[in-house]
């Protein structure tokens, strides 16, 4: 053997010893990191703290003086750039003529029945509010009527631009008595911190990994050391991670689109990228791939994300109190996070997915919090060093049964591969051609069935 093959075994064996060695370290499992339960989030420095355990109801009540005021607001409008010649769509933004149309309707259709219809539509479920670690936590607890069936526990978390206001057609679903099954659930549905009726936190480093926790104390605030959780958005995210840290009160997940982001994950695509019906199903490619068209929608559609995630209180000091921005910020994200062919259409494709009277219920609570600033803050801690590398998440096994609903017009896809190198019980993982990012609130009735055939898995596993 020559000299040169010599150095070219020796250099391919150490090729593949340090690949050997890199893959070791990326699949060798983390341990749960050790969790400060009590950690305080609010004002001062919770030297002389003493929580409050009481559970005390919660009314939605607004005065007219602050309808009044978003009145005028809606009334003395800025002048509004006419949209570009030959670009009457939404892919420069919120198409300022349709904004118009919207403000119209908030000023003179939807105002006007605030006090008779809308607030008390709001109020229709019980609310209440718990101080945890020094935030008052606001939540909607719905009890079934439940006759001889096994009542469930089932958290509930939003994401952004979220509220609550999600989830009130699939509450009734999941509450109501029904023939079809031996269980029912008793519904929990709590704004996350810094979002609606939420206090936001006080304190720099309070991402999901705190929030998680902030959720758990809730639920055995209520008296159920043993729940479901389901989640999108960020209430996907918060709700791997009350999976994975808090395997013995977690009975098992159900999310509306998951991911991982992690090393492992990423290769995997990257792999599954180059013969993807190998990895998935052939009618199901379009969801994942080819990975440029993927990428290419993520950049067009994350400019928020990268504005919240290092600047949150600048472009929340836009937002708050001005209800004309509001509208144009949200609504954008209801329109081309649900279809990104909405772009083209002038009118944004709202109404093809929502009711008006929906999105202004979603808005008004923004608006009448003042919440959009420490709704944002989120991004800023998820997105810090502290939260995406102290934690990795990915190499910490999630193992409770978990569930993925992935619907073919979501912001985000992971194929199942990469899925299960953290989800070490994905037991479900179902593909739909309807629905988008906010799919609770779009399609109710899929994600309720999905949530049962979940349910129905484990109790019969």
């Amino acid at each position: 053997m020559g000299l040169g093959t010599q150095f070219l075994c020796l250099f391919v064996g150490c090729v593949s010893l340090a690949g050997y060695s890199y893959y070791r370290e990326l699949t060798t499992p983390l341990p749960v990191p050790t969790l400060q339960l009590d950690e305080y989030w609010g004002p001062g420095d919770g030297a002389t703290y003493q929580e409050d355990t009481s559970i005390r109801s919660f009314n939605i009540s607004v005065d007219t003086r602050t309808i009044q005021k978003l009145l005028q607001q809606l009334t003395d409008l800025p002048h509004l750039a006419q949209p570009l010649e030959n670009a009457d769509s939404f892919e420069y933004g919120f198409n300022s003529n349709r904004l118009r149309e919207i403000v119209q309707f908030w000023r003179e259709r939807y105002l006007p029945k605030w006090a008779t219809e809308r607030e008390p539509y709001l109020n229709r479920y019980r609310h209440y509010k718990t101080q945890i670690q020094g935030l008052d936590i606001h939540y909607i607890h719905v009890r079934p009527d439940a006759g001889k069936r096994t009542v469930l526990p089932l958290l509930l978390l939003h994401g952004w631009p979220g509220s609550v206001r999600e989830f009130y057609d699939i509450i009734p679903l999941l509450t109501e008595p029904s023939t079809e099954r031996g269980f029912t659930f008793e519904v929990i549905v709590p704004s996350l911190p810094g979002f609606g009726w939420s206090q936001g936190s006080a304190k720099v480093g309070f991402g999901g990994q705190k929030m998680a926790v902030v959720m758990r104390n809730l639920m055995e605030r209520i008296g159920h050391k043993r729940f479901f959780v389901h989640g999108g958005d960020w209430g996907a995210l918060i709700t791997d991670i009350m999976g994975t840290y808090f395997p013995d009160n977690v009975i098992g997940i159900h999310q509306s689109g998951c991911g991982v982001i992690g090393t492992l994950a990423t290769w995997k695509t990257m792999i599954a990228s180059v013969a993807p019906s190998l990895f998935v199903e052939k009618r199901h490619v379009p969801y994942y791939f080819p990975l440029g068209s993927y990428f290419r929608e993520i950049l067009l559609e994350s400019g928020y994300m990268h504005l919240q995630a290092t600047k949150p209180d600048t472009i929340g000091t836009a937002l708050i109190g001005n209800p004309i921005g509001l509208a144009a910020y949200i609504l954008e994200k209801f329109s081309t996070q649900t279809d990104r062919a909405f772009r083209k259409l002038p009118d944004g494709g709202l109404e093809r997915a929502f009711s008006l009277d929906a999105l202004q219920d979603n808005l008004m609570i923004y608006y009448l919090t003042d919440s959009i600033t420490t709704s944002q803050r989120l991004y800023a801690e998820a997105f810090s060093k502290r939260e995406l590398f102290a934690g990795e998440l990915e190499r910490i096994p999630n193992l409770v049964p978990a569930a993925c609903a992935k619907f073919r017009h979501d912001v985000l896809q992971t194929i199942d591969w990469a899925l299960q190198g953290h989800y070490h019980n994905l037991v479900q993982s179902n593909h739909f051609d309807d629905g988008g990012h906010f799919s609770v609130m779009q399609v109710p009735e899929v994600v309720y069935r999905d949530i049962l055939e979940f349910v129905e898995k484990v109790f019969k596993g």
